[in-house]
């Protein structure tokens, strides 16, 4: 089969690769849509490495090439002899992370007894730690980990329940945190109830924040947005953020406290991964806000900028992936609730997918530059 092969820092062949083999308990998935997500694009730049030996050591691109892709919708192309829930045809998405359920060990590991199977003690994952991901012609998983869709949404757009099952299970880690703000109804009393947001950054993964506070958790206080690129501020807009700051012209800390009467906002959601934005935290919390470290990234500035955010006691929530539990069926929750909003509507995808790529010969194209256009949001290659 084909695939798209990361061979070295910034380098991405389309090579011809052996055909996964499916065991009886999985699924061979002939790939429909594969998301690009802003974790492909630090690991084809040489900026992160998630795949590491056994003593923790990161594996080189030179000894171990990767395969990317872990935002996946596909189409049941085989099925293993003990699966009875799936069939050839069925169109899913999936959960590339591989746990104690999808495995079927026993005794389950602490976290994947606690829901946290994106933290399970023997992890792996399909396009991030080694695993072969979805920029392939196929890809074989667990068929517990593959959720069937129930209407006929667009591929591309079910390859999306990956980044919102991160958002969901983000928003989930925060309740838990049970800072000194929270959410509405979970507030307990006025004064600890967040009465103004602000997402720094309107990527997907933003505008997804934002229409989930809007849409799914009822969120109608103040809700501002600080992105630099105007046809992602006016995404925002659209998606019902009430401010829409441009943070390259002028004071952001200023601007957010002239719309919070001074005092800053009560819930940070820092979903850039830009070193400026991670530097301007300081000045846009009130004291004891909580602060949802989403985006990754952040070069470029030192460790001392941290000294006046800690001063201000922020309870910082830092969660990965799209943990949540398992279903009856041992398929991953997060996933399920996430596909499940994006058909029923209540979260809109299409509106930020900018760019659909026809074939894995132009993902170097997108990894290389394409991403930085002013014009792009978010690109998903479109397999069938």
């Amino acid at each position: 089969m084909k695939a798209c092969v990361l061979c070295d820092v910034g380098r991405i062949e389309v090579r011809d690769v052996a055909q996964p083999r499916v065991g009886a308990r999985d699924v061979l998935l002939r790939i429909s849509a594969v998301g690009i997500c802003g974790t492909d694009a630090h690991i084809f730049s040489g900026h992160a490495n998630y795949n590491t030996d056994a003593s923790g050591k990161t594996v080189p691109l030179s000894v171990q090439p990767q395969i990317l892709g872990h935002e996946i919708s596909g189409e049941v192309f085989e099925a293993g002899g003990e699966v009875r829930d799936l069939a050839v045809g069925d169109r899913v998405v999936i959960d590339q992370g591989l746990n104690c359920v999808s495995a079927r060990r026993k005794p389950r590991c602490e976290y994947c007894l606690s829901g946290d199977s994106h933290q399970c003690a023997f992890y792996t994952e399909h396009g991030i730690t080694g695993l072969p991901g979805g920029l392939a012609e196929f890809i074989a998983v667990p068929a517990s980990n593959a959720v069937r869709l129930t209407s006929d949404l667009d591929m591309s757009e079910a390859a999306l329940s990956e980044p919102l099952g991160c958002v969901i299970h983000s928003s989930d880690a925060v309740a838990r945190a049970r800072g000194r703000f929270a959410i509405d109804g979970a507030a307990g009393s006025a004064e600890r109830r967040v009465r103004h947001v602000l997402i720094c950054g309107a990527g997907p993964s933003g505008l997804l924040h934002l229409q989930y506070l809007r849409r799914v958790l009822g969120y109608d206080g103040l809700l501002i947005v600080s992105e630099p690129n105007e046809m992602k501020r006016e995404l925002a807009t659209r998606f019902g953020a009430d401010v829409v700051l441009d943070p390259s012209n002028g004071d952001l800390g200023a601007a957010v406290r002239e719309h919070t009467e001074g005092g800053g906002v009560e819930y940070l959601i820092e979903a850039s991964g830009q070193g400026r934005a991670f530097a301007a935290i300081s000045s846009v919390i009130r004291k004891q806000a909580t602060v949802l470290l989403y985006g990754h990234g952040h070069a470029g500035f030192e460790l001392s900028l941290l000294n006046n955010v800690m001063f201000k006691e922020p309870t910082l929530v830092t969660p990965v992936g799209a943990s949540g539990g398992f279903e009856k069926d041992g398929r991953p929750a997060t996933y399920a609730r996430a596909l499940r909003l994006i058909e029923q509507g209540k979260i809109s995808v299409a509106p930020f997918i900018t760019h659909r790529f026809g074939s894995l010969g132009d993902v170097q194209g997108a990894l290389a530059g394409g991403m930085n256009a002013a014009d792009y949001v978010k690109g998903v290659v479109a397999l069938q």
